[in-house]
This record gives structure tokens, sequence and C-alpha cells, in this order.
């Protein structure tokens, strides 16, 4: 597939999959009050205000919040790291957006992520590790990889997902109190049939969601990896960069599970793949690179 064939798929799937996720999300509002009422409008309006609500609070987060539980120090002028300095700025400046704020993290690990729900608030961060185990080419690879996150809103979506499945683990919440209390006469307006679906959504709706979630995560790789290829015009380092940091078993110390999947690579080495993964396959990323 041709590079810009890539990235319009990509972008087609993730459309997809987001317009899923609310329909879901709404659905899963709807099973609620049809469980408690027999009205799935009222529980459809509802969660499409609440959720809306809940991601404007969450997207209002500071990206020092990130960078902070990563224990990243920020480098101010390019006196403290050229190199990294000029990369960043040179890709912003061929991506056409601002200057992403730059970070450093003391380790060994090599690794870098993105944060910043739009690119008049992105910033970049980068492991010691990327810095020293890397050529120059790989890091700006690696480099054009966070950028492209950053101009492709990628973490405003992220945290968009992080909210809808924090909305349907409260909703779900919320059902499986009304199981146990409500009372046991059904003769209002429920069907059997649709009641019994409505139970079973509330009940897997947490673990739908976050599958959900995690696809539209590794979706968002697979983009930024396309777009990073369309800044550099260099598809094989960032594919040697992905070989070396996946060769590498040592996770980054400072990564948690909530900020793991915005680093390039998982930063905590799980071994599990598939659909409970925040990252594509190394090999699948490597491979559509050397295609292109």
């Amino acid at each position: 597939m041709l590079l810009y064939e890539q990235i319009q798929s990509n972008k087609r799937k993730t459309i997809f999959i987001v317009a899923m996720f609310i329909v879901f999300v709404i659905t899963v509002g709807s099973a609620l009050t049809y469980i408690s009422a027999g009205d799935y409008i009222t529980g459809a309006v509802f969660t499409a205000i609440f959720a809306s609500v809940y991601t404007i609070i969450i997207l209002l987060s500071s990206t020092n919040v990130v960078m902070s539980m990563n224990h990243a120090k920020e480098i101010k002028s390019k006196n403290e790291n050229l190199f990294l300095w000029n990369s960043v700025e040179n890709l912003a400046m061929v991506a056409r957006i601002p200057m992403p704020r730059v970070f450093i993290i003391q380790d060994s690990s090599p690794n870098a992520f993105a944060t910043g729900t739009s690119p008049k608030n992105g910033a970049v961060a980068v492991t010691t590790g990327l810095l020293d185990r890397l050529n120059r080419e790989e890091v700006e690879g690696v480099l054009a990889h966070e950028v492209a996150h950053i101009k492709n809103y990628d973490i405003r979506l992220a945290t968009i997902a992080l909210a809808l499945v924090s909305v349907v683990a409260i909703i779900s919440d919320l059902g499986s109190r009304m199981i146990f209390y409500a009372r046991g006469g059904r003769d209002k307006k429920q069907h059997p049939a649709v009641l019994i679906i409505a139970l079973v959504l509330l009940i897997l709706s947490p673990l739908i969601a976050s599958l959900i979630k995690l696809a539209i995560s590794r979706n968002r790789e697979y983009l930024a990896d396309a777009s990073a290829v369309e800044l550099t015009r260099n598809p094989n380092a960032l594919a040697t960069a992905l070989e070396k940091i996946s060769g590498v078993r040592t996770p980054v110390r400072e990564a948690s599970n909530a900020s793991a999947s915005l680093y390039f690579a998982d930063p905590l080495k799980k071994k599990m793949a598939g659909l409970f993964s925040t990252h594509p396959p190394s090999e699948e990323r490597i491979k559509r690179l050397r295609n292109m």
C-alpha cells in the first residue's frame, strides 16, 4: 500500500471505530434506563450529556501532570541538547505545527512519547536511552512519529477514548446496583428478550469499551508511523529504530499503566499481545514500514 493510501486508510478506520464507540456508549446508557424503567431515550440523552461534560473535564488536564508522572525534565533551550532541540524544531516546521515543548527522562530503556491535546500545547519526551542507543536518523524517525501524534490530534483522541471508557465503567456500576436493588416486578415496558440483552450488555460493557479503546490506540500507531515517514522520507530509519527498541527487554522504570499507551513502543515490555495490547505488534509495524 502506498504511503498516502495507508494514511487515508488508517484515518477512515479511526473515524469508523470512534463513531462505533460513541454509539456503543450511548447504547449502554440506554440499557441502564431500560432496565430500571423500560425507557431507553432518557438513558441515551443523559449519557450523551454526561459523557460530553466528563470528556471536557478530562481534556483540561495539564500536560505537566503527564510529564510529572514520568519524571520528565524540560529542556528550555538548544544549549541543553542541541541535536534534540534542532530535530524537534525542524520536524515541527515540516509538520507545520508550533514547536512542542521538549523533555528528557533519565532512563536507560530507549523510548519516547508525546502529549498535549492540540498542537498548541504539544510536548515530546525522550529517554536518555533513546539518545544513547540509537543513531541520529533513528532518533529523528522516533521524534517524527511523536510529532505526527501531535499533528494528528492523537493525544486528544486517546484522552476522549479514556474518558468514554470511564463513563462506561460508571454506567455499568450503576446498572449492577440496579440489578440487585430493582423491584422484582417486570410488568412495566420491558420485553424479556430485550431486557436480557440489556443486562448482558451492561455486564460486559467495561471489557468491550476497553477493547475498543485499545483498537483506537493501535490504529493510531500505524497512522503515526506512516505520517512520520511522510515527514522524514526515511521509513528504514524508523523501522530499525523500532527493531532496536523492541529488542531491549528492560522496561522504562518511570512508566505506568496510565501512560503506557502514549509511548512509542510498549514501555512496560509486556509479553501479552493481541486484543489487550496497547501497541500493534512490532513485527507488523516494521513490515509496513519496510513496504513503504
